[in-house]
């Protein structure tokens, strides 16, 4: 008889990703997969291989407000009453969370009833929704380690890395391709959810500053918000620069492959693509987040010399176009960063963690 078990992520790319990755694995063992996630995974959810995905309310944690705070706990607690209802239903034998503030109604309901749980960290500090759970569950999960936790934590800790999806598995066979001094320069720029706007403020001017030669040169595929094309798009339309932009791009990881250089934030599942995949990147941490966590994200790749993070307040176009300029005329400097970038992937992270996941749903939530 086959297992089952019962997925849940936050819907956006950065939790939903790495749970997909996970439920591809696990299908491939013979498991059941059941997704429990909120309204936002309709946007992904047609791709996640789940036998059925249940959308269970939730909400984030917003400021102090007494009555906004009162609002948020409604919501989640009747988010728990439906996440239970689910997992009775089920009866999964693990229960596996991915972060973001929509995993805490059905991990709590996990825990209530009694079910072995996983939680996973992508990405270098634990998110606040994941340390409010971290207590209840069989096992955590990390990309990198965690050192900064508790020490009745640490028992639980298992580093498997970040999994990818097996379309960036697949891509990762693509080589680099170092960009000549005056062939075609392949720049992509995505800025996830919560970063697309920066960038599509920050490229087209900076595009505009490089000399013609230069801007002759460049092809860009760039993450636009919807209301954002159009004057983008006008811009490279006006300096004669090839480019195509578009709100989201399906084959994501083959775009990262084909490219020379990526200008992008630092949330986990890109910085742990870019490993796997071995692409030289600029990233621009998401400023103003509470944990920092995507500044910890981009350190990782900093360290061995596969990235060049830039702080969001200190990148402007008269500084990307230098960038830019600088990279065209030493692309040696992007093949060591591609070849450093590799080096710290983990192709195999979702093989560890989907072992996990049977670990402790084999010893009924006791870790052995």
């Amino acid at each position: 008889m086959s297992k089952t078990v019962l997925l849940t992520a936050g819907g956006t790319g950065g939790h939903l990703f790495p749970a997909q990755a996970l439920a591809s694995e696990l299908i491939r063992r013979g498991w059941t997969v059941e997704l429990a996630t909120d309204e936002r995974a309709d946007k992904y959810g047609s791709a996640f291989p789940a036998r059925d995905v249940h959308i269970i309310a939730s909400e984030t944690i917003r400021g102090r407000n007494p009555i906004a705070i009162a609002k948020t706990a409604l919501k989640l607690l009747w988010g728990t009453v439906q996440a239970r209802k689910v997992i009775k239903s089920l009866k999964p034998d693990v229960v596996a969370g991915f972060g973001g503030y929509p995993t805490f109604p059905p991990m709590f309901a996990a825990r209530l009833s009694g079910t072995p749980s996983i939680l996973h960290e992508a990405n270098g500090v634990m998110g606040r929704a994941n340390k409010m759970l971290a207590k209840g569950v069989t096992a955590i999960a990390t990309s990198v380690p965690m050192d900064e936790l508790p020490g009745d934590l640490k028992s639980k800790l298992t580093e498997t890395g970040n999994p990818v999806r097996d379309a960036v598995i697949d891509a990762s066979e693509i080589f680099y391709s170092v960009p000549d001094s005056i062939g075609p320069f392949r720049l992509l720029v995505f800025g996830g959810s919560q970063g697309a706007r920066f960038f599509s403020d920050l490229v087209p001017p900076a595009v505009e500053k490089l000399p013609e030669d230069k801007r002759k040169r460049l092809q860009i595929v760039q993450q636009c918000r919807p209301e954002d094309m159009e004057r983008v798009q006008e811009v490279y339309d006006n300096l004669g620069v090839q480019a195509e932009c578009a709100p989201f791009f399906q084959d994501m990881p083959q775009r990262i492959a084909q490219s020379h250089l990526v200008l992008c934030r630092s949330g986990a599942s890109s910085v742990s693509e870019l490993g796997v995949l071995g692409r030289p990147s600029i990233l621009v941490p998401l400023p103003g987040a509470i944990d920092q966590d995507q500044a910890a994200n981009a350190k990782v790749l900093e360290k061995v010399g596969g990235a060049w993070p830039i702080r969001q307040v200190d990148l402007f176009p008269e500084r990307l176009a230098k960038e830019l300029v600088r990279f065209m005329e030493t692309p040696e400097m992007l093949k060591d960063a591609a070849k450093n970038a590799r080096s710290v992937g983990r192709p195999d992270a979702v093989k560890r963690l989907a072992d996990l996941v049977e670990e402790v749903a084999n010893s009924k939530g006791e870790r052995p």
